[in-house]
């Protein structure tokens, strides 16, 4: 029997880059004034997310835009 989870993912191993989450890192900082114009909001909110929603949005278009340049066609 392997020692992998339920999941397929190892117990107490770190994980690697692609299980880490969806998005890939932003490393050309691309989408950086969409997430200042979020972290902004929930900083005036008072980390009231919902009331930043549209910022929220905003930001993950552009995370799921440069994500699909980045899949082969």
């Amino acid at each position: 029997m392997s020692a992998g989870g339920a999941f397929g993912g190892n117990r107490g191993v770190r994980p690697v880059p692609p299980e880490k989450g969806v998005f890939p890192l932003d490393h050309l900082h691309e989408c950086d004034l969409e997430k200042k114009d979020y972290l902004a909001c929930l900083k005036s909110t008072g980390a009231q997310s919902e009331k930043c929603r549209m910022f929220s949005k905003k930001y993950l278009e552009c995370r799921m835009g440069r994500l699909a340049c980045l899949l082969p066609v």
